[in-house]
């Protein structure tokens, strides 16, 4: 049985209520107004699997070191200087509508703060995305800062936190589901990452695929 992710069901029940509405109409009309009511049963339907595609939160087996926040492809692997975290590693995945959305913690920690930034909505793969929608959450954890970013996408309008502040993860724990397609930012503390062991494009899966080994 597929297992719909938390903020999704809403969406899927409507998708089917309206599949069976127009089915409904179908059943009392004939002519144009069966024709119309046939066409957007259909459309409903459709969309009805798509939510299901997009919405399912399947089982993970949680994997070694720092593991993927996010499902996806890397689109950036760079150092840089961070006010948060500090000298750091970040890697940004691109969710496709496709992708299962539901993020995950990339290491044991406690959420120390979360901060929402209104914003555009541009194609997440863009630049100009660094300006869209995004929330902010920084995780203490036993090898430093990390700092993770959800963004908004073109589609995605509405980022769902599963966690608070204070809130404490383990590694692989759900944090929360952006809707319809996005990128996640994850910024590591450079002196404690041993080596990124994932590459430009790669695909990856959260919670269970290693991005970074850590010093002990």
């Amino acid at each position: 049985m597929i297992r719909i992710a938390e903020g999704g069901m809403p969406w899927m029940l409507s998708g089917v209520a309206f599949t069976f509405i127009f089915l409904g109409v179908c059943s009392f009309t004939r002519g144009w107004l069966f024709l119309v009511s046939s066409i957007l049963a259909v459309v409903f339907f459709l969309i009805s699997c798509l939510l299901l595609v997009f919405f399912r939160d399947p089982e993970r087996i949680i994997g070694r070191g720092v593991t993927a926040v996010a499902d996806g492809k890397i689109r950036e692997i760079i150092n840089l200087q961070d006010a948060e975290v500090g000298e750091c590693v970040r890697i940004s995945t691109f969710m496709n509508i496709h992708n299962v959305h539901v993020n995950r913690s990339p290491f044991a920690g406690t959420i120390e703060k979360m901060v929402h930034h209104p914003g555009g909505h541009v194609p997440a793969f863009q630049k100009e995305s660094d300006a869209n929608e995004q929330l902010v959450l920084l995780l203490k954890t036993e090898i430093g800062r990390m700092k993770i970013v959800q963004i908004a996408g073109t589609i995605a309008r509405r980022i769902v936190p599963y966690v608070t502040e204070g809130t404490v993860l383990k590694k692989g724990e759900k944090i929360g589901l952006i809707r319809l397609g996005s990128r996640v930012d994850l910024y590591l503390p450079a002196k404690r990452v041993k080596a990124v062991v994932i590459q430009m494009h790669e695909s990856v899966k959260a919670g269970e695929d290693a991005i970074a080994e850590i010093n002990d």
